[in-house]
């Protein structure tokens, strides 16, 4: 298994795949506070013309909130990003069949998934804290963090997210032979459960209410009013590694 590890490890590097998600982290990262830190001069450059239409541009002053704004918008582009680049990841390798030397020289398949799933989770781990990471020391250097409630816990909530949508990638990965299908799979359990989230009765119930950490951070919701999205997300995680088990055992590699 350490060896699998290994070998996933070189082939994110070989190939450009963690390059490239580090370069789009980084840059999500450093555009949270640049979008916050330029929107009064934007504002201010924009005021003539603003006014010529009839709206009076009033004085704008951002602080680490705005920033923070920026960063629970622009995280589930990065997601996207990061599922768009792992959909291949099982099925690059049923193509190649390097699946099949691995198993017949004594790897299990539940420690063969076990690699790739730990390596997924390691590395959504890594570029989401080095996003936040970014963004926070920007924060604390132009304005003041203390200005947000609940950061971490937020920050948590919204990494708690990531690792289910990781999951639904596995177990489609695990499932089908193609990275369309894992795309298209993951991508529609995904937005049937958004859309579920539209309904007021189910939303506090469903992973998706972990995406709304701003709330958290303004003080309008607590901890508590997300235990039931935290604990449907961990509880769904499990199931989709349980079934990717039971279909990766069977799977004709």
């Amino acid at each position: 298994m350490r060896a699998f590890l290994k070998k996933e490890w070189m082939e994110w590097s070989r190939t450009g795949r963690f390059w490239f998600l580090l370069l789009v982290f980084t840059l999500f990262g450093i555009m949270n506070p640049a979008i916050a830190k330029l929107t009064p001069w934007l504002m201010e450059n924009m005021s003539e013309s603003l006014t010529d239409i009839g709206l009076v541009a009033t004085e704008i002053t951002v602080d680490a909130m705005d920033s923070w704004a920026q960063f629970y918008k622009n995280i589930p582009m990065a997601l996207i990003v990061f599922v768009l680049v792992c959909g291949g990841s099982f099925t690059s390798e049923y193509e190649k069949g390097t699946f099949i030397p691995v198993v017949t020289k004594g790897l299990s398949r539940r420690k063969l998934l076990a690699a790739k799933a730990l390596f997924l989770y390691g590395m959504w781990t890594v570029m989401y804290g080095l996003c936040f990471g970014i963004t926070y020391g920007y924060n604390a250097y132009f304005w003041d963090n203390g200005v947000v409630e609940n950061l971490f816990a937020a920050a948590a909530l919204t990494w708690l997210f990531g690792v289910w949508v990781i999951g639904l990638l596995i177990c489609f990965s695990a499932i089908g032979k193609s990275s369309s299908l894992v795309l298209l799979g993951t991508g529609g359990v995904a937005m049937g459960v958004y859309l579920l989230g539209m309904f007021p009765k189910a939303a506090s119930f469903l992973p998706s209410k972990l995406m709304e950490g701003m709330a958290l951070l303004q003080g309008v919701s607590e901890g508590k009013d997300y235990f039931a999205g935290g604990a449907s997300a961990v509880l769904l995680v499990l199931l989709c590694m349980g079934v990717a088990v039971m279909c990766f055992e069977r799977k004709q590699l």
